[in-house]
């Protein structure tokens, strides 16, 4: 399991998830995985959790970004680090793009 070396947006497909979010699987391999996530203003990402330890990186827009019990709005420039299994979120207020990085892989998104 490894992407190609190089992830030309052009030849990368997004998936549609409804509700205004859109996923483009970037670079990975079973230990690390990149992905970008679109969203319109008022789209949520669903509460969840999963076993990967997460990183999330605010390319643009805003979001009111919950973790476990915790709400802050990040913004441009702003990350999240959610530990494995910890209970997380999103609420887009404007127009955004968030990149997550996720390891191991989220084999579930391939």
């Amino acid at each position: 399991m490894e992407s190609n070396l190089y992830i030309l947006q052009s030849e990368t497909p997004f998936v549609d998830l409804g509700g205004g979010v859109s996923r483009q699987v970037l670079g990975y391999n079973e230990n690390i995985m990149m992905v970008k996530v679109i969203f319109a203003q008022g789209a949520i990402g669903a509460m969840h959790t999963h076993p990967q330890s997460q990183t999330t990186y605010c390319a643009a827009g805003s979001f009111d970004f919950t973790i476990g019990e915790v709400t802050k709005t990040i913004k441009v420039g702003d990350a999240t680090y959610i530990p494995q299994g910890m209970v997380h979120g999103v609420v887009c207020l404007e127009e955004g793009v968030l990149i997550d990085t996720f390891n191991p892989a989220r084999e579930d998104f391939l």
